[in-house]
């Protein structure tokens, strides 16, 4: 046994619930996975889409090269998978029985190439690759970007497929050409698990060539690209399920013998099911690694998406738009270990809370890890601007956090006309971490935020989508999970963040401006 599994088993003992409902051995259970950009969780459900209590863990990225998730192994993430779903069945082998179905909720657009024989040809690029900038440059040069938003739900950015293909080409023509297939990291996890794999249309929303209105591999970009749709995973059908594990793993597995597994959904989409915002009257804010606004409804993508949000799908009759930060608790974190190492977490915590409004004259571009809304700058970069000999490090972070704040609160500005009198319902454990943050969010918002009691929302809206497509229950709208508290706006803070916001932006104008050069450089 590993070592992350030994600390994980240890001491454990099964809850009175999780050995009543495992006991009944005719009560289906389903296995979700939430694999995210700091870590992996594995969790068990019943037939209702209810969390067996205890029947949980999770498992913190441990790869060492692995600290903005840009660029992974792919192996290495799938044996990090693999002792998920290992540590959860230590714990409770005896007491598993059956497991019916798999879901699969994973980080969005990562890109990989397999070789004939199905073995990688290069390492998983993640969203925070940045190194396709001038590709998309290039992209937005030779077609209409706008007509592009419309039909795929995304912009011209590093972050997509087709900038990451183009460059591939320009930049590494050998990897291009030993690639036979291309793949997202789930694909590439259900074809070792598997030995065979397709890709839900959740997953190819979220590449950039998914033309999202035919749901079918977009003609258009397939062809400036020089790929062919054989070169792409085929696109599951809504019945498409994987039903028998490769040799390797069914001896490692044998609770998994006779699981169907469904093509993994985008962890977005998963979140807002998970957190029970399913319609236009509640969106999802979420800030773990990195943040995101959402809103998801039933119906086709709008006939214009603003330019500020992106538009994806969670299956072929549920559409998912907002916004995407790539600093928030990634940003936190850096902060902290790198200024406020020798406090604890309390002590921070306390330090933000008694801080003021906008106090440390401080101007914070939350851009360590790039940008993606509003502006979809690939050159935008981080910057603190005001710092004095008296700025104490407790200020710059809670200047970071009110800045991930007011991008939070550009994105709500776009989502406005499609959601216009939604709540908020925050999740994610950074936030959860630091109610000083909610009331920061509430603040800047002027809105009230509702704090999801659940801590893992993408887990359990990949085992809802699930449980719904087998017919076990009737729909996902009919689960929406208990507040956990309600954070209300003050107003008069309200009023100062937006002289903050306004100071923001004036700063994001005079570095970046909105047009971008076709070196993929600011103007």
């Amino acid at each position: 046994m590993s070592q992350v599994l030994e600390e994980l088993v240890e001491g454990f003992e099964p809850s009175p619930e999780f050995v009543s409902v495992m006991a009944n051995t005719k009560t289906p259970v389903l296995l979700a996975l939430d694999i995210g950009t700091s870590g992996v969780r594995a969790a068990l459900f019943d037939e209702r889409g209810r969390e067996i209590e205890g029947a949980g863990v999770r498992v913190n990225r441990w790869a060492p090269a692995v600290t903005d998730f840009a660029v992974v192994e792919p192996d290495i993430l799938v044996e990090q998978v693999a002792e998920t779903i290992d540590a959860l069945f230590a714990k409770f082998y005896q007491s598993i029985t059956r497991i019916e179905l798999i879901a699969i909720s994973c980080f969005w657009h990562s890109l990989v190439g397999v070789d004939e024989t199905g073995r990688p040809t290069m390492p998983v690029l993640g969203w925070a690759d940045s190194r396709a900038a001038s590709a998309a440059a290039q992209l937005r040069s030779q077609l209409d970007e706008t007509r592009i938003h419309a039909r795929t739900g995304c912009r011209f950015h590093p972050s997509y497929w087709p900038a990451k293909l183009l460059r591939l080409q320009n930049e590494e023509p050998q990897v291009f050409r030993a690639t036979s297939r291309w793949l997202s990291f789930s694909e590439y996890l259900t074809l070792r698990f598997f030995g065979e794999t397709a890709i839900s249309v959740s997953m190819a929303s979220g590449t950039g060539l998914l033309n999202q209105r035919t749901c079918e591999w977009d003609t258009e970009l397939l062809s400036v690209l020089s790929l062919s749709a054989e070169s792409l995973p085929e696109i599951a059908a809504p019945d498409r399920t994987f039903t028998k594990l490769t040799y390797d793993y069914a001896i490692r597995w044998p609770q998994l013998s006779e699981a169907r597994l469904f093509p993994a959904i985008g962890d977005g989409a998963a979140n807002n099911i998970g957190a029970g915002c399913h319609s236009t009257e509640r969106v999802a804010l979420m800030i773990g690694t990195s943040g995101a606004q959402r809103v998801l409804f039933a119906g086709e993508p709008p006939g214009q998406i603003p330019a500020e949000l992106w538009c994806y799908r969670a299956d072929r009759g549920r559409v998912v738009i907002g916004g995407a930060l790539s600093d928030g608790g990634g940003l936190y974190n850096w902060i902290k270990e790198s200024m406020l190492a020798d406090e604890d977490s309390e002590t921070v915590e306390s330090d933000l809370r008694r801080l003021r409004p906008d106090a440390h004259g401080l101007t914070v571009l939350p851009f360590w890890a790039g940008e993606r809304s509003t502006g979809w700058n690939p050159a935008a970069r981080g910057a603190i601007v005001g710092l004095t000999l008296q700025t104490r490090p407790s200020e710059i972070l809670r200047a970071a956090m009110e800045a991930i704040a007011y991008r939070f609160a550009l994105i709500s500005r776009a989502l406005q006309p499609l959601a216009p009198a939604a709540a908020i319902v925050a999740s994610g454990h950074a936030l959860r971490s630091s109610p000083t943050w909610v009331q920061i969010l509430a603040d800047v918002l002027g809105s009230r935020v509702m704090v999801s009691e659940l801590s893992e929302a993408s887990t359990r809206g990949a085992a809802l989508l699930a449980l719904e497509a087998a017919g076990k229950i009737q729909n996902i709208e009919e689960f929406s999970p208990a507040v956990e508290r309600i954070c209300e706006p003050d107003m008069v803070n309200h009023a100062v963040y937006q002289q903050g916001l306004e100071r923001q932006e004036r700063l994001y104008e005079k570095l970046f401006t909105e047009t971008i050069s076709n070196t993929g450089q600011v103007k």
